[in-house]
């Protein structure tokens, strides 16, 4: 039976998208993987959208909290707001009470990856206190570490993520994941699947 690897994410305006495909590209580049997207509800108004300036959402499925069992590993993406998982991603975690009671997540490992708005703006403290919410529900936290390579020591050019996992700089909206964001990303959903298959293999 195959290791399912679910990426779940929330994106605004496409960065954590862009940055999501990758880690589903890369963790379905395992064999024996089955990596799946998945988005969590919004919880902002059209109208708030709209005047935000937000594009339609994809066609990716919204995930509801259940399905969260399903996973033998997950990895999490998210936009930062001041320095912290955005409201639409934290409601969602909020909505999981029910797994926390059963702990059906326990033992699980997780994943983070986030969007920033400048190289300030929270790469490292939206990481730390997100892993709050996997601690409650007692799943097992992967960072990528260094395991990245060379691609973590870069200097000349701006890159987003770090040990705690991918990244991306959104600027102020216009700048897109770059090249080396994107391989980090890939990087990740391949490592974390090789975690997620051993975890169940040993299981």
């Amino acid at each position: 039976m195959a290791t399912k690897v679910y990426i779940v994410y929330y994106s605004m305006y496409g960065h954590v998208a862009k940055l999501a495909e990758q880690i589903q590209k890369g963790a379905a580049s395992v064999e024996g993987v089955e990596a799946k997207l998945w988005q969590v509800p919004e919880t902002l108004p059209e109208e708030v959208l709209g005047k935000l300036g937000a594009p339609p959402k994809s066609d990716v499925p919204i995930i509801s909290p259940h399905e969260l069992d399903e996973a033998d590993g997950l990895i999490f993406g998210f936009p930062t707001r001041y320095g912290m998982m955005c409201a639409q991603f934290k409601a969602f975690f909020d909505s999981t009470g029910g797994l926390w009671r059963t702990q059906k997540l326990a033992g699980k490992p997780a994943g983070i990856f986030f969007s920033t708005g400048s190289q300030g703006g929270g790469q490292e403290t939206t990481a730390l206190t997100a892993i709050t919410q996997l601690v409650h529900h007692g799943m097992i936290f992967v960072p990528i570490g260094y395991t990245f390579g060379a691609g973590m020591f870069e200097m000349e050019k701006v890159k987003g993520g770090s040990p705690y996992g991918a990244g991306t700089y959104a600027g102020d909206g216009t700048r897109q994941p770059s090249e080396l964001e994107l391989e980090q990303a890939f990087h990740q959903g391949k490592y974390m699947a090789g975690i997620a298959k051993k975890f169940k293999g040993s299981a």
